[in-house]
């Protein structure tokens, strides 16, 4: 408990000056570096460890009964649609953020409740940045939806464009950051 109420604080200081609204950061990916290798895919080139960064949120609306939470690269070449990178949905309203490898769904670090979608790696879970080398350095849109009901009613394999249209529908407030990665070799 005392290494999340630190964390927490951590997390209040470094949102600074959105702490009047809804706001999300991390403690582990930061829009003015680039990603660490850590939280990087570990595949198709890509030699990261693929670990799930920690999130937290604060300041959501009252009447919030879950959250989803998304990470996209609309850099990604795939003819306009992007690359859905993480999707986790029907976390529970008096969560306040994901623990970093919450993204494993082996490791069962998801609040009881929250479900994880499959990404366009084609399995649930995290999945890291792996931009084409050469590439310039591509943008990873974090996102946490505060939605108007307690669960999103979508089948368990359904695909990101389904979960992204019922985020939508039931949104009622959202914060996001955006974070870059590249690849030269």
């Amino acid at each position: 408990m005392r290494k999340t109420c630190a964390f927490v604080a951590a997390m209040l200081v470094s949102l600074g000056a959105q702490a009047a609204g809804f706001a999300l950061g991390s403690p582990d990916v930061n829009a003015r570096r680039s990603i660490a290798n850590k939280y990087v895919f570990n595949g198709f080139g890509c030699d990261g460890e693929n670990i799930s960064p920690a999130l937290v949120w604060m300041s959501p609306p009252r009447q919030t009964r879950s959250f989803a939470v998304t990470v996209h690269d609309p850099d990604a070449p795939t003819g306009g649609s992007g690359w859905w990178h993480w999707l986790v949905i029907n976390i529970p309203a008096k969560t306040i953020g994901l623990q970093q490898g919450a993204g494993d769904p082996a490791a069962k670090k998801l609040p009881e409740g929250a479900v994880q979608i499959r990404t366009d790696f084609g399995t649930p879970g995290w999945g890291g940045p792996c931009p084409p080398v050469g590439d310039r350095p591509h943008r990873y849109v974090f996102t946490v939806y505060a939605l108007g009901v307690e669960k999103l009613d979508v089948p368990a394999d359904a695909s990101a464009a389904l979960v992204g249209y019922m985020i939508n529908a039931n949104d009622i407030a959202t914060a996001s950051f955006t974070a870059h990665y590249g690849r030269k070799k």
